[in-house]
């Protein structure tokens, strides 16, 4: 480790993944030690119950403590927990956040939608600034964070209501899913993206990044890659003939048949289908014919920002 690095642990409570990353950051630039991701689903149920479920609750926390265990074993001295969608939509968000700290002493901060933007744009951006306009796209398991910057700076951002859970349960019921359901998927979706579009100001994107599972998957699919090596996935470009070539294979085959796709993780199986119509109808919308797959996102984003209050804080005392 750098002599002027801090070590970071972050906890990430998603709608559909639970992740953790410990990293040594130093000058905004991320090394990572530990990174894991885990489908737990905390967002099962939320859409239509405004709730999160005992069983889903218990998933998370099965996770976290192992989590705890790892960044406790690798000494990281700064910890950040952020929760997202699925616990800013619960009714009972608040008891689940005071449950963490009950359970793990982990004082978890519930993310809005701008702060969810900032950080996902930082971790995405924070390597390369971008010098154009470019487009960030980070498709959740309850909602999506559409982003537009260059450089360090933030000009437009938007964070919807459409996840790959969400979504999922909105609209598919049958295995494989209907030529009817995913058409209702695609005009669910279509309206508040476009109208997303429309609110904003200046030039459109000329260039995109996506992050998280869809991207990255669509990604190792694409390259046929078992195991999955996050190397290769980083900067892989996505053509939209591509991912709606990706669409047509995933959503015609069961459930059991696409967990056994080469480069598909079998947890991110059951809901793929609608993280891809959102990337799909995200670039349409948008104008793009291409984005590039990023593994660094709201972790790295987030890993970044917690280091860089702590030496704000230390500089001032």
């Amino acid at each position: 480790m750098q002599a002027d690095a801090n070590r970071v642990a972050v906890v990430d409570i998603g709608s559909n993944s639970t992740r953790l990353l410990v990293a040594d950051v130093a000058g905004g630039r991320v090394a990572e030690v530990v990174r894991r991701s885990t489908v737990t689903r905390l967002g099962r149920g939320v859409d239509l119950s405004g709730q999160l479920s005992r069983e889903a609750v218990e998933a998370a926390c099965d996770v976290i403590a192992e989590y705890v265990a790892l960044y406790e074993k690798e000494h990281a001295t700064t910890i950040v927990a952020n929760a997202t969608s699925a616990v800013r939509d619960a009714s009972n968000g608040d008891a689940f956040v005071a449950e963490l700290r009950e359970r793990f002493a982990l004082s978890a901060k519930v993310l809005d939608g701008e702060e969810e933007a900032r950080l996902t744009y930082l971790g995405a951006t924070a390597e390369r600034p971008p010098s154009t306009p470019t487009l960030v796209i980070d498709i959740g398991g309850g909602s999506t964070e559409l982003i537009v910057g260059a450089g360090a700076e933030i000009d437009f951002h938007a964070s919807l209501q459409a996840g790959v859970v969400r979504h999922t349960e909105r609209h598919i019921s049958s295995d494989p899913p209907t030529a009817a359901e995913l058409e209702a998927m695609v005009n669910d979706l279509r309206g508040p993206i476009e109208a997303t579009v429309a609110e904003m100001p200046g030039p459109g994107p000329t260039r995109g990044i996506a992050v998280a599972g869809t991207p990255t998957s669509l990604a190792a699919i694409e390259m046929g890659l078992e195991p999955y090596d996050p190397a290769r996935v980083h900067g892989h470009v996505l053509t939209r003939p591509a991912i709606q070539h990706a669409l047509s294979r995933l959503a015609s085959v069961p459930l059991a048949e696409r967990a056994r796709i080469a480069g598909l993780h079998p947890d991110r199986a059951p809901t793929i289908v609608a993280g891809v119509v959102i990337l799909i109808e995200a670039m349409r919308a948008f104008g793009l014919d291409e984005v590039q797959a990023s593994e660094h996102d709201i972790l790295y984003g987030a890993a970044i920002d917690a280091s860089q209050a702590e030496r704000a804080d230390a500089q001032s005392q």
